[in-house]
């Protein structure tokens, strides 16, 4: 169900380009700090990545090799790139039995609510979400924070598939012969802080058109960057320039 809403969610952005331009891409509850009494700690659990290819007739088909090569390479931007002020960020593994499972229920959950927060929020179809940010995923989540022993769990999605050589084909023909726009193929994420204790969605960085090859490690460098831009209490990385 996520697959095809955020498939459904690109393929708005790709046709309607003006559309991507005039959104918001980013959101978190208004006067969010974090405390300042003690340090606080951030868990991030394995990212839910997917990576494919997108088929002349836009079938999406799932590659494993690329999505396990994406998924390291994403972790390991991860690492390099998430230092966040006065906090401690904890990578942890998927915890096993009941513990896994009531993880993989919420993070589908969160999954659902990151949704809502595109639709509502982001882009704008309901009044009262415009102007708001009261998402929560409710206080069941604090068992999470009892697993993991962080004070926030982040979490991040991406989806991508490339065009294939048919569809880049096609493509190319649409666009010269038949003047038809043929979406080159999906590159969607999103990533969101979650407070542990309470269960309320503190900040959400969503895109339908994000760059970075994840199959590379620049480019899965690129696609954390643009995942956690926003982040409150964020620490940019520094780029290095040569000297005149």
């Amino acid at each position: 169900m996520r697959g095809r809403f955020f498939a459904a969610l690109a393929a708005a952005f790709l046709l309607f380009p003006g559309l991507a331009s005039a959104q918001e891409r980013s959101a978190v509850k208004p006067g969010f700090e974090f405390p300042k009494d003690h340090q606080v700690s951030i868990v991030i659990y394995r990212p839910d990545v997917h990576v494919g290819t997108l088929t002349t007739g836009g079938v999406d088909e799932p590659n494993a090799d690329w999505t396990s090569a994406a998924r390291g390479l994403i972790a390991d931007a991860l690492k390099a790139n998430s230092k966040v002020a006065d906090t401690k960020i904890i990578f942890a593994d998927d915890p096993e039995g009941d513990d896994g499972a009531y993880l993989a229920e919420y993070r589908a959950l969160f999954g659902a609510v990151a949704n809502a927060i595109e639709v509502n929020k982001l882009f704008g179809s309901l009044p009262t979400k415009k102007t708001a940010f009261d998402w929560t995923l409710g206080s069941g989540v604090d068992r999470i924070g009892k697993i993991s022993g962080a004070d926030y769990a982040l979490f991040l999605f991406t989806h991508d598939a490339y065009g294939s050589s048919g569809r880049k084909a096609a493509q190319l023909l649409g666009a010269m012969f038949l003047g038809v726009y043929i979406p080159p193929g999906v590159h969607i994420g999103y990533a969101g802080l979650v407070d542990l204790k309470t269960g309320d969605v503190i900040w959400l960085n969503a895109d339908a058109q994000m760059g970075g090859d994840v199959r590379t490690p620049e480019g899965a460098a690129k696609r954390v960057n643009e995942l956690l831009k926003g982040l409150p209490g964020r620490v940019e990385p520094i780029v290095a320039t040569a000297s005149k």
